[in-house]
């Protein structure tokens, strides 16, 4: 996708260096950062400078490259992969790309680990894209059964940032939306500003401004009132984990967005790569939640009026705050799960049916 006119995918190898672009930068500075250990891809998981469930499965996948290229031994391979998977605990996607690193590593000889790590973490980006190219591809009938019905622009509401700079490309949730938007159907997206990192109104925004799709951003709260008045046509959300139940793991406030959806008659589908699908847990009260810094909510970054980036404190000093990253939508508030390998209904029937 494009960042002011040019291609770029979120994460390449070039010059025996991973490179990514920093995300805790935009949408006021684009910056590409590169990453040259292993602990350098750890950090970039934890703080952030990546994120999206399937661009922190391709981190991994290129951490385990990064560590073979600092010390090709055993032991110090397998202290990576498990601190790369302790690095976020609830996107499964990154155990899911080291799990899978580790595999194809298994028994081979050592002059040979470098050419494998670096095939298959190439292998696993080329493959998300493909997946999320067939998620849009999937996703654009819904919008066109939508258009060809309401004949006028088509209001989708989406959450958060499932966006090309979660992923290596195109998206997920927003990958129906651009193409839709290639092919020239009228769409507008309200873009839920996603508090407390912003990844709403500093991404999602940030990349279809790039990609000249229209958009307003909203209040997280905005919702409910627009499907209220019949203003929103669907909602298209994505995943960092979901259970082989249907039942959706993602960005805090999805649940309530679903809740709205619900009440008002207005589908709410979620899309999602084969990656994020975990076949294991069943319970969701068993997923792992990441609660993070308190500090993300308590203080904003923005630019002031000289231009430069400042961190300023908005809650009272004494103040405590609880910072919960996740929340879990149950199956049946989910219309439709768009997968790579098409639209399923949210449950274990419906999954099995497409991936058997």
């Amino acid at each position: 996708m494009r960042i002011q006119g040019k291609e770029y995918q979120t994460i390449w190898f070039e010059n025996n260096v991973v490179k990514i672009i920093d995300q805790t930068k935009l949408p006021h500075q684009f910056i590409i950062k590169e990453l040259k250990t292993v602990k350098d891809a750890i950090n970039a998981i934890k703080i952030m400078e990546v994120r999206g469930a399937p661009l922190i499965g391709g981190t991994a996948a290129y951490g385990m490259v990064l560590a073979i290229m600092e010390k090709n031994d055993p032991n110090f391979i397998k202290k990576s992969s498990e601190d790369l998977i302790q690095s976020r605990p609830t996107a499964i996607n990154l155990k899911w790309a080291v799990d899978r690193m580790v595999k194809k590593l298994s028994g081979v000889n050592n002059n040979e680990t470098l050419k494998i790590a670096l095939d298959e973490a190439k292998a696993i980006c080329e493959e998300d894209v493909k997946f999320c190219e067939n998620i849009g591809l999937n996703g654009l009938k819904i919008i066109e059964e939508i258009y060809n019905k309401k004949k006028d622009t088509v209001n989708i509401l989406t959450h958060c940032n499932a966006g090309w700079l979660a992923t290596i490309n195109w998206g997920t949730a927003t990958s129906p939306i651009y193409h839709a938007h290639k092919k020239g159907i009228p769409v507008h997206v309200w873009v839920d500003e996603t508090r407390p990192r912003n990844q709403g109104a500093n991404l999602t925004s940030y990349e279809l401004n790039e990609e000249e799709v229209p958009n307003t951003i909203i209040a997280d709260n905005t919702g409910g009132i627009l499907m209220q008045r019949g203003e929103v046509d669907m909602c298209i959300v994505g995943t960092d984990r979901t259970l082989s139940t249907g039942d959706v793991c993602n960005k805090i406030g999805t649940y309530l967005k679903a809740l709205a959806a619900y009440d008002n008659n207005v589908p709410f589908y979620v899309a999602v790569p084969s990656s994020t699908i975990d076949w294991d847990i069943i319970d969701f009260n068993n997923i792992p939640i990441e609660e993070r810094n308190s500090e993300e909510l308590s203080h904003i970054e923005g630019l002031d009026e000289s231009g430069s980036v400042k961190k300023v404190l908005i809650y009272p000093k004494k103040s405590k705050s609880m910072n919960l990253a996740f929340d879990v939508t149950p199956a049946k508030y989910v219309t439709g799960l768009i997968t790579e390998k098409g639209i399923c209904e949210a449950s274990l029937e419906g999954l099995e049916g497409l991936f058997k």
